[in-house]
């Protein structure tokens, strides 16, 4: 079954940034991920007001893809240099209805 990486980011510091960009997406891609949306082009239509700089969301073919992505330690100095250098919250939704 797909899973969603939903995330929001807002950069504390630029100078990690080019690198992440450079790096990350050969990484999703080894792991079966694709971006679906990269982008500061976003709005808020409902709710409390939950600000970020920018909105990402990656398929995933299983949630065991998107967690060996998470875990590769291709990947780990990335994301401790985000999670260092950002503001941000990284959700993983499955592909399922569980109101239907």
């Amino acid at each position: 079954m797909s899973y969603y990486s939903v995330l929001d980011v807002t950069p504390t510091s630029q100078e990690w940034i080019e690198a992440y960009v450079a790096e990350s997406g050969k990484i999703v891609a080894k792991h079966g991920g694709k971006y679906l949306a990269r982008t500061a082009s976003h709005e808020q239509i409902e709710g409390n007001d939950q600000p970020a700089a920018l909105r990402i969301i990656l398929e995933w073919p299983s949630k065991q893809n998107a967690l060996d992505f998470m875990n590769d330690p291709e990947y780990v100095p990335h994301l401790q240099v985000r999670t260092a250098g950002s503001a941000s919250h990284h959700y993983l939704i499955e592909a399922k209805d569980d109101l239907a």
